[in-house]
Protein backbone atom coordinates (compact mmCIF):
# COMPACT_ATOMS: atom_id res chain seq x y z
CA UNK A 1 0.00 0.00 0.00
CA UNK A 2 1.39 3.37 -0.85
CA UNK A 3 0.02 6.67 0.92
CA UNK A 4 0.55 9.74 -1.88
CA UNK A 5 -0.34 13.34 -0.51
CA UNK A 6 -0.41 16.19 -2.70
CA UNK A 7 0.55 20.04 -1.99
CA UNK A 8 1.14 22.90 -3.65
CA UNK A 9 -2.03 24.25 -5.08
CA UNK A 10 -4.01 27.45 -4.48
CA UNK A 11 -5.28 30.45 -6.39
CA UNK A 12 -3.16 31.96 -9.26
CA UNK A 13 -3.73 34.36 -11.56
CA UNK A 14 -4.08 33.22 -15.36
CA UNK A 15 -0.88 33.49 -17.36
CA UNK A 16 0.72 32.32 -13.62
CA UNK A 17 2.81 29.37 -12.43
CA UNK A 18 2.33 26.74 -9.31
CA UNK A 19 4.47 23.49 -8.76
CA UNK A 20 2.60 20.51 -7.65
CA UNK A 21 4.19 18.32 -5.04
CA UNK A 22 3.13 14.47 -4.21
CA UNK A 23 4.82 13.09 -1.33
CA UNK A 24 4.50 9.01 -1.33
CA UNK A 25 4.73 7.04 1.78
CA UNK A 26 7.35 4.08 0.60
CA UNK A 27 10.28 2.51 0.89
CA UNK A 28 10.49 1.47 -2.30
CA UNK A 29 9.36 4.75 -4.12
CA UNK A 30 11.48 3.78 -7.41
CA UNK A 31 9.32 0.98 -7.73
CA UNK A 32 6.64 3.15 -8.81
CA UNK A 33 5.49 4.76 -12.18
CA UNK A 34 4.06 8.44 -11.34
CA UNK A 35 1.61 10.19 -12.61
CA UNK A 36 -0.75 13.49 -12.43
CA UNK A 37 -4.51 14.06 -13.67
CA UNK A 38 -7.08 16.60 -13.03
CA UNK A 39 -10.98 16.76 -12.22
CA UNK A 40 -13.33 19.18 -12.57
CA UNK A 41 -17.10 18.65 -11.35
CA UNK A 42 -19.10 16.48 -13.38
CA UNK A 43 -16.31 15.39 -15.69
CA UNK A 44 -13.87 12.90 -16.10
CA UNK A 45 -10.63 12.74 -14.60
CA UNK A 46 -8.09 13.39 -17.18
CA UNK A 47 -4.50 12.65 -17.48
CA UNK A 48 -2.05 15.38 -17.40
CA UNK A 49 1.62 14.29 -17.22
CA UNK A 50 3.30 10.88 -16.18
CA UNK A 51 7.04 10.00 -15.48
CA UNK A 52 8.53 6.20 -15.47
CA UNK A 53 9.57 4.46 -12.55
CA UNK A 54 13.12 5.55 -13.24
CA UNK A 55 12.23 8.97 -14.69
CA UNK A 56 13.81 8.36 -17.66
CA UNK A 57 11.24 8.91 -19.90
CA UNK A 58 7.83 11.17 -19.19
CA UNK A 59 4.55 12.01 -21.46
CA UNK A 60 1.93 14.84 -21.15
CA UNK A 61 -1.22 15.89 -22.19
CA UNK A 62 -0.94 17.88 -25.48
CA UNK A 63 -2.67 20.53 -23.93
CA UNK A 64 -0.38 20.87 -21.47
CA UNK A 65 2.88 20.15 -23.75
CA UNK A 66 5.82 23.01 -23.05
CA UNK A 67 3.91 24.16 -20.07
CA UNK A 68 3.85 22.11 -17.66
CA UNK A 69 6.53 19.82 -16.57
CA UNK A 70 6.73 15.83 -14.47
CA UNK A 71 9.82 15.31 -12.70
CA UNK A 72 10.70 13.10 -9.28
CA UNK A 73 13.02 13.23 -6.55
CA UNK A 74 13.73 9.70 -5.75
CA UNK A 75 15.65 10.85 -2.64
CA UNK A 76 12.49 13.03 -1.17
CA UNK A 77 9.67 10.05 -2.74
CA UNK A 78 8.50 13.01 -4.89
CA UNK A 79 6.78 14.15 -7.92
CA UNK A 80 6.59 17.31 -9.06
CA UNK A 81 4.54 19.24 -11.85
CA UNK A 82 5.45 22.22 -12.49
CA UNK A 83 2.92 24.54 -14.16
CA UNK A 84 3.09 27.74 -16.23
CA UNK A 85 1.24 29.59 -18.74
CA UNK A 86 -1.85 28.71 -16.28
CA UNK A 87 -5.32 29.12 -18.46
CA UNK A 88 -8.64 30.15 -16.28
CA UNK A 89 -9.88 26.53 -17.84
CA UNK A 90 -7.37 24.77 -15.81
CA UNK A 91 -9.15 25.35 -12.55
CA UNK A 92 -9.31 21.29 -11.11
CA UNK A 93 -8.69 19.26 -8.70
CA UNK A 94 -5.09 17.92 -9.08
CA UNK A 95 -4.19 14.29 -8.33
CA UNK A 96 -0.97 12.31 -8.39
CA UNK A 97 -1.33 8.42 -8.74
CA UNK A 98 1.49 5.80 -8.77
CA UNK A 99 1.59 1.93 -10.31
CA UNK A 100 3.20 -0.66 -9.28
CA UNK A 101 3.78 -2.68 -12.65
CA UNK A 102 7.72 -2.52 -12.49
CA UNK A 103 8.26 -1.34 -15.28
CA UNK A 104 10.23 1.42 -18.21
CA UNK A 105 6.56 2.50 -19.36
CA UNK A 106 4.86 5.62 -18.53
CA UNK A 107 1.23 5.42 -18.03
CA UNK A 108 -1.66 7.41 -19.42
CA UNK A 109 -4.69 6.53 -18.34
CA UNK A 110 -7.02 6.49 -15.28
CA UNK A 111 -7.32 2.85 -15.14
CA UNK A 112 -3.29 2.12 -15.46
CA UNK A 113 -2.55 3.58 -12.10
CA UNK A 114 -3.35 1.44 -8.48
CA UNK A 115 -3.40 4.28 -6.18
CA UNK A 116 -4.58 8.01 -5.82
CA UNK A 117 -4.13 10.89 -3.82
CA UNK A 118 -7.02 12.82 -2.23
CA UNK A 119 -6.39 15.86 -4.83
CA UNK A 120 -5.00 19.60 -4.33
CA UNK A 121 -7.73 21.94 -5.81
CA UNK A 122 -6.07 24.78 -8.25
CA UNK A 123 -7.86 27.66 -9.06
CA UNK A 124 -6.71 30.01 -12.28
CA UNK A 125 -8.43 32.95 -11.74
CA UNK A 126 -9.00 34.79 -15.03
Amino acid sequence: QVMLVESGGGVVQAGGSLRLSCSASTYTFTNYAMGWFRQAPGKEREFVAAISRIGGSTDDAGSVEGRFTISRDDAKNTVYLQMSSLKHEETDVYYCAADRRYTDSVYTRRTDYDYWGQGTQVTVSS
